[in-house]
């Protein structure tokens, strides 16, 4: 790739995500008063954040089984409302730990 052909990426890339953000302030003058639109708006962000970190999940270890330990311990913590860094910190020591134990098997 050479460096003008990044450039050209990288205004497309900006021109791209300034649009996304900049057409619903342009779009919607007023206040949002619908309820439904407000609750609408109010969970995408957690969809997003799902749709992106679930297929990560079970993609990013060796076994299957490691990933939905790891996803286990994480779900049941967070329930549990525990911090974002202890969620992390022990989901990482299961699948680390499972992944132990398959390679021992």
């Amino acid at each position: 790739m050479t460096l003008s052909t990044f450039f050209i990426y990288l205004a497309i890339i900006v021109i791209s995500t300034y649009l996304i953000r900049a057409i619903p302030f342009v779009l919607v003058k007023n206040q949002i008063q619908n309820r439904f639109i407000k609750s609408f708006l109010h969970y995408i962000p957690y969809a997003v954040l799902t749709a992106m970190t679930i297929p990560a999940i079970f993609t990013a270890t060796e076994s299957v089984f490691s990933a939905l330990a790891g996803f286990a311990v994480a779900v049941i913590l967070a329930l549990k409302g525990k911090s974002l860094t202890v969620v992390a910190l022990l989901s990482c020591a299961a699948v680390y730990l499972v992944e132990l134990i398959i390679q021992l098997i």
